[in-house]
């Protein structure tokens, strides 16, 4: 298991078009792996469970992998939330 804190940069957080493609991001690791935001966790594959947080700017989140490409996932899902999604 591999797990890192990151702060969500854009303004606008993880609303439809950065949760797409965080998900997408996600999506290409054989890992499972799941959003932390206080005292939820939720699949970081699924658009609803992201959304379902309600993660605006400026907010903590934990990025959680467990599986045979779990460092790869988390670093390159922590990077994208650091670019703030190009926006």
């Amino acid at each position: 298991m591999y797990i890192k804190d990151v702060t969500v940069e854009n303004q606008v957080g993880l609303h439809a078009r950065p949760a797409t493609f965080f998900i997408q991001k996600a999506n290409e690791y054989k890992s499972s792996i799941w959003v932390e935001k206080d005292d939820r966790r939720v699949n970081a594959k699924s658009l609803l469970g992201v959304l379902s947080l309600g993660i605006i700017g400026g907010t903590s989140i934990r990025i959680i992998a467990d599986g045979s490409d779990e460092q790869l996932a988390v670093e390159g899902l922590v990077k994208l939330v650091s670019s703030g999604f190009n926006e």
